[in-house]
């Protein structure tokens, strides 16, 4: 008899932080497209980007779990540390490269993202908004390092290392001249917040963002 496995709980953390965030970079990316999604966790956006889009998909991924559980969904994804592994990869060797609620765990998010530009033709990132007003609130009221279901981690057991707002990437954007074709910011209950809200009513009212961007002149 096959042995029956536990999803290991980071996994199913992060299918359940990432699910709204899915539906958003489904619609950035076109029909047919290279697509490298890098820190794919078990495969589960991947999967959908290959039956929705009928994407080319490739997957790079640092844990061994999650290798496995990608491998498993019939995904071409292998081990590797966005990192350090990025540069190995050529000028526009993809279409798309996406990076999912993955940054703020990253230990260069400028160096990484610099590289997802030159690999990508257009890249999409989604990542956690730090400067959500309830996130505020429990810096104000409590004192201590937020805990909620978008950052369900202790301050000493995270993985996320680089926390940033919504205006901090649009400001590292502008920094790297890239240019942001499209954005979505979505608030506590997954609903997008109107496109045309300044940026810091975003800030204030996001709970996570989904930005589409190119490496701009």
């Amino acid at each position: 008899m096959n042995e029956i496995r536990e999803v290991p709980q980071y996994l199913r953390t992060m299918e359940h932080m990432t699910r709204v965030d899915f539906d958003v970079i489904a619609d950035f990316v076109e029909n047919g497209a290279r697509v490298l999604d890098v820190g794919c966790g078990d495969g589960a956006l991947l999967a959908r980007l290959e039956e929705t889009r009928r994407i080319d998909g490739r997957g790079v991924e640092l844990s061994p779990q999650g290798v496995a559980a990608s491998v498993a969904r019939g995904l071409a994804v292998i081990q590797g540390d966005a990192d350090r592994d990025l540069v190995n990869y050529a000028d526009d060797s993809f279409d798309y490269v996406v990076l999912s609620q993955t940054i703020q765990a990253t230990r260069n998010p400028r160096a990484v993202l610099e590289h997802l530009l030159r690999i990508g033709r257009r890249v999409v990132v989604s990542l956690p908004n730090f400067g959500h007003w309830r996130i505020r609130m429990q810096f104000m009221f409590r004192g201590r390092m937020p805990v909620n279901k978008k950052l369900p981690y202790a301050w000493y057991d995270t993985p996320n290392i680089h926390f940033c707002t919504i205006r901090d990437f649009v400001h590292l954007c502008e920094e790297l001249n890239a240019d942001i074709d499209e954005a979505v910011a979505l608030n506590h209950f997954g609903q997008r917040i109107p496109f045309n809200a300044p940026w810091w009513f975003w800030n204030l009212f996001g709970e996570q963002a989904v930005f589409l961007l190119n490496r701009g002149r």
